[in-house]
């Protein structure tokens, strides 16, 4: 039993869960600006992200698996169904699983936040295509991942989704500006997808995974990187501007000047195991961002 414990935390992929509770923190956040925060939205939001993120990677597992994108020859931690630690059949039973169980956190997130019909019909729709947008990235003949279109999905749901999804649960409207913190968490988590896609883009392309950096080639991406790097400090000193009352509320800014490095590491990488390690970097930035955002306007 311990031992299918470890697999099954394996195929979670606890490491992507700070990403994705970014976007949550950071909606949350602007929520404790406006005064419209509550605990029990904060709790069920973190707890249905999870399960989204969790059914994300089972899904991402199954998919590359079935299609043979996971082989020897991929870089990065060894899949559970690539590893042979549990079958096809076992797999897609637990995604069918946690589907239900993120649907369920849904709904009951949704009934605890609203009491308008129209509100409750728009979140449960938003629900059902975050567990599409989940399954579809990889799964399927037809999975958005494989066509180039994975870094706009995570753009999406990662960042506007996210972010404005959990600001409107709290406050039951949204600003302009909060748009500036959705791109800023937008950006970095297609960063990670980015230096993903960089990292593998030989066994992709050999795979038939036309990611943006199999199309675009390696320089095009590495540009593109900085883009999503550089973008969400400006977006940051914007938003920092409009709400300026004291240099404590710059405090944020220091993460994403950190990232200033990084951008220099990547550009110098020469083996495509090295953007391993940069890709965590990001993440974990995401994740400190949205704490130190919500420290700077508490």
């Amino acid at each position: 039993m311990k031992i299918n414990l470890l697999i099954w935390i394996k195929a979670a992929r606890l490491r992507t869960l700070p990403l994705s509770f970014s976007g949550i923190i950071a909606g949350s956040s602007l929520a404790l600006q406006n005064g419209t925060f509550q605990y029990d939205i904060f709790g069920f939001a973190l707890l249905t992200t999870l399960l989204f993120q969790v059914l994300s990677n089972f899904a991402n597992d199954y998919g590359d698996g079935v299609k043979g994108t996971d082989n020897e020859d991929r870089i990065g931690p060894k899949r559970v169904l690539q590893s042979g630690l549990v079958s096809r059949y076992t797999l897609k039973k637990a995604m069918l699983i946690i589907a239900f169980l993120s649907l369920l956190s849904s709904s009951i997130l949704i009934y605890i936040a609203f009491d308008q019909w129209i509100y409750i019909l728009i979140f449960l729709v938003l629900a059902f295509l975050s567990v599409w947008a989940a399954i579809a990235y990889t799964v399927g003949k037809h999975s958005y991942g494989y066509k180039g279109l994975g870094d706009v999905f995570v753009f999406l749901f990662f960042g506007l989704l996210a972010v404005l999804g959990t600001v409107f649960l709290y406050a039951k409207k949204l600003e302009l500006d909060y748009i500036l913190v959705a791109v800023i968490i937008g950006c970095l988590a297609s960063a990670v997808l980015n230096l993903n896609n960089m990292r593998d883009v030989v066994n992709d392309k050999l795979s038939g995974k036309n990611t943006l950096v199999v199309s675009k080639g390696l320089r095009w991406a590495t540009g593109y990187h900085s883009l999503l790097i550089l973008m969400p400090f400006v977006a940051a000193l914007c938003y920092s501007y409009l709400h300026f009352s004291s240099f404590y509320q710059l405090l944020h800014l220091l993460v994403l000047v950190s990232l200033f490095r990084h951008l220099k590491l990547v550009r110098a990488v020469t083996d495509p195991t090295d953007f391993d390690p940069e890709l965590k970097k990001v993440a974990l930035h995401s994740f400190l961002w949205s704490i130190l955002f919500t420290l700077s306007y508490l």
